[in-house]
């Protein structure tokens, strides 16, 4: 009775929700298609068609990220269910994610991201230069939902996989170029020569220029603007056919201005994209990696693949808090990181059963400092540190048909990590610290905060789903598991403040519920997942900023406990030969259960005036950032052949988001409303498909939109309540050619 009950509410969902589509082929090159293709995914390590893998996954082909436009991974929070993933504020491309409500906005150094993005399976651990543009690339996944098994610590809210091309059979070239509004100038070029039957070379190179949205007032410069240059290149080696070798390699570097924002508080004058900042505008990121991948195809049940990966990172930047001329309240940073890691993996294969074991290694180091300077009072915090983190984990998963239509999937991943953080807090008499060139800046007093320390977190992350195949094209499951993301310390924490920020904070974790349907009908026609999920989440990491006197202090709080539970749906419908539909769609009903959060003595705290603060429960004046409640959007892709061959295909799209805080406390200033974006993109291919001509219109309802912000109001730090807009309406225009 119950699984009638649960597949009846699934079918009804999907078929209301209709259309919703994670990916689907594009017919542009055979209109005559009438059927959406099977896609093939590693959700779980392992090659799998999307349909059978008992997870919440979207996947996004290059075909249809390009034929929409896509210029950076940003963009998939148009397209996918419980997703958000923005520009940080302050910054130019460093990447704030969250998926079903779990994420993390800080990027200082050492905080990790609760959603973990990996590039050709190598996991990113640092957010700075992570918003990666969108080129020379295979698909790129979106797994929502706990991956503590297969993924390990830090994707307790999902994990992107971002999967570049392999070399293929023949020599061949590409060469884009666009246009566009703010004076937008791109050229990707990239190419690819397979040197004999065993050995192949690869390279991709790409320079993005653009004018600023803005500009600043104070210095004339550009504002929002982009100035950002990346490379790729791998060599693949196959020395037999069960043996495979790529070694791979990246740099970006970007140049963009300083990005700083728009007062809310107390209005300049311009735009919302234009800024009176005096912080400076000058601002570099670099980072780079290299990775050597391997695969030994023992025989037809066995298979080993090591991935050895080492990663480094620099970033060197001015945050304005206030937006104005004099040094009010203004943040120099300079940030650093290097990881190592190595990943073995035995991946088996049975004509019932299929799995995977492995152990996972990390060695990384997270460095920096900034100045917090508050000019009213020629007063200057420097707060500087490290972090030193060594992982170790071991992992497995095994899938095994207990009947033709039923199987089972159990899998767990034991964690180890030793962290070992130094922060260091000092005042300083005078504008700027001589760790930020003030050689004359006084110190005030001892240290503020002086100490190192070392924690060990250790965790077991099990999973288990079980999938029935009610038909060949229909198949449900249900699946529990756990993630959690490590503890550590506050890189921001004042001990005189806050005594008890030396002992760092805990892990959080995630358990969840999730049970979903997947399938085609209609021969085919329509191609849907639905999902329904319930999630405990238990001990938060939640960062607060606070004003405090002459400066900002922070603390991150182990909050308590809170409940996420929410419905997404995604589909394609082909309509005819040349039209189809697309859609996807969201709920997220999120609340905090219990929220302790640290409250130091003053006008904020009537709860303990006599101590220095306490932990009180303000869970019913909280609520969760970044998470709208309802998420989704609608789209078509038109495709019409003409005679002589080349075809046009027409791909209008409108996303929506409700309404969302910014910070889990409500900041009616900053906080956003629901809003449209309405896009359009017209791509013509030639008969040959050598040549392609595209045409994107995004945000043309020219919708003004936060993404971000800072939040410190009061006279001493210059009513510093700062908003950070997502782009205007933009019209690109691109020429392709392959060679």
């Amino acid at each position: 009775m119950l699984k009638t009950v649960v597949k009846s509410a699934l079918l009804a969902g999907a078929a209301w929700g209709a259309l919703a589509a994670p990916t689907y082929a594009q017919a542009a090159r055979d209109p005559a298609a009438t059927t959406v293709d099977e896609i093939i995914v590693t959700a779980r390590r392992r090659e799998e068609s999307l349909q059978d893998v008992p997870v919440a996954v979207s996947a996004f082909s290059s075909e249809r990220l390009e034929n929409t436009g896509a210029q950076d991974i940003t963009e998939l929070t148009r397209y996918t269910p419980s997703l958000t993933l923005q520009v940080a504020r302050g910054s130019n491309s460093t990447l704030i994610s969250f998926i079903r409500g779990v994420g993390q906005q800080d990027p200082l150094w050492g905080f990790e991201p609760g959603v973990g993005l990996y590039v050709d399976d190598v996991y990113i651990a640092r957010p700075q230069a992570a918003v990666l543009d969108i080129f020379d690339i295979e698909r790129i996944e979106v797994l929502r939902g706990p991956q503590g098994t297969l993924y390990g610590r830090n994707t307790i809210g999902g994990a992107i996989k971002y999967v570049t091309r392999r070399i293929g059979d023949e020599p061949a070239g590409r060469v884009r170029a666009s246009v566009g509004s703010y004076g937008q100038r791109d050229v990707i070029v990239s190419g690819e020569v397979p040197m004999s039957d065993q050995l192949g070379f690869s390279v991709a190179y790409a320079r993005y220029l653009r004018d600023g949205y803005g500009t600043n007032l104070n210095t004339g410069n550009e504002h929002y603007n982009k100035d950002v240059t990346a490379a790729r290149a791998s060599l693949e080696f196959a020395p037999s056919d069960n043996v495979f070798f790529r070694l791979a390699g990246d740099l970006v570097t970007d140049d963009s201005n300083a990005r700083h924002g728009y007062r809310e508080l107390a209005p300049q004058p311009g735009s919302v994209y234009d800024t009176n900042a005096g912080a400076g505008d000058a601002n570099r990121v670099e980072t780079g990696g290299l990775s050597l991948t391997g695969e030994w195809n023992v025989n037809e049940t066995l298979t080993f693949k090591s991935i050895t990966a080492y990663r480094s990172g620099e970033t060197r930047g001015n945050i304005d808090f206030d937006n104005l001329p004099a040094p009010t309240l203004d943040i120099p940073a300079a940030y650093d990181d290097q990881q190592f890691s190595q990943e073995l993996q035995a991946l088996f294969e049975g004509e019932r059963w299929s799995g995977v074991f492995g152990v996972y290694y990390l060695d990384a180091t997270a460095s920096g400092a900034f100045d917090t300077v508050v000019g009213a009072v020629n007063l200057t915090t420097l707060t500087s540190g490290s972090v030193d983190t060594e992982s170790v984990a071991v992992f497995g998963d095994v899938s095994v048909d207990i009947t033709d239509a039923l199987s089972v999937s159990v899998g767990g991943r034991w964690t180890r990590d030793e962290k070992t953080g130094t922060v260091f807090r000092q005042q300083y008499l005078g504008i700027r610290s001589p760790r930020f060139r003030n050689l004359a800046a006084v110190p005030l007093g001892a240290p503020r905060t002086n100490y190192t320390a070392t924690e060990e977190f250790e965790q077991f992350t099990p999973r288990v789903s079980v999938a029935w195949e009610f038909s060949p094209t229909l198949n449900a499951y249900a699946s529990w598991g756990e993630g959690f993301k490590s503890g550590g310390f506050d890189r921001r924490g004042d001990a005189v403040l806050f005594p008890g920020t030396v002992n760092g904070y805990d892990p959080e974790t995630v358990e969840t519920l999730e049970i979903g349907l997947k399938g085609s009908l209609f021969n085919r026609r329509l191609n849907f997942a639905t999902a329904i999920f319930d999630s405990s989440y238990q001990d938060q990491q939640i960062t607060t900023q606070y004003p405090a006197g002459a400066t900002v202090a922070s603390v991150v709080d182990n909050v308590g406990a809170s409940s996420i539970r929410g419905w997404e749906f995604e589909g394609t419908l082909r309509v005819s030969d040349s039209l189809v539909f697309n859609t996807a769609l969201s709920y997220i009903d999120a609340s905090f259960d219990e929220f302790l959060a640290y409250i130091p003595t003053g006008p904020l705290n009537q709860t303990c005036t006599t101590q220095p603060g306490c932990f009180v429960d303000v869970s019913s004046a909280r609520a969760f950032q970044n998470t709208p409640e309802w998420q989704g959007t609608i789209g078509a892709s038109y495709s019409h052949l003409f005679g002589d061959g080349s075809s046009l295909v027409v791909t209008p799209s409108a996303s929506y988001r409700g309404d969302f805080q910014m910070f889990e406390t409500a900041a009616p200033l900053l906080d956003q409303e629901a809003y449209w974006l309405v896009d359009l993109s017209l791509v013509w291919t030639a008969a040959s498909d050598r040549w392609t001509v595209g045409v994107y219109g995004k945000n043309l309802t020219d919708e003004a939109y936060r993404v971000g912000g800072y939040n410190f109001p009061g006279a001493l730090l210059g009513n510093s309540v700062i908003g950070f807009y997502g782009p205007p309406q933009t019209v690109t225009a691109t020429v392709g050619v392959k060679f």
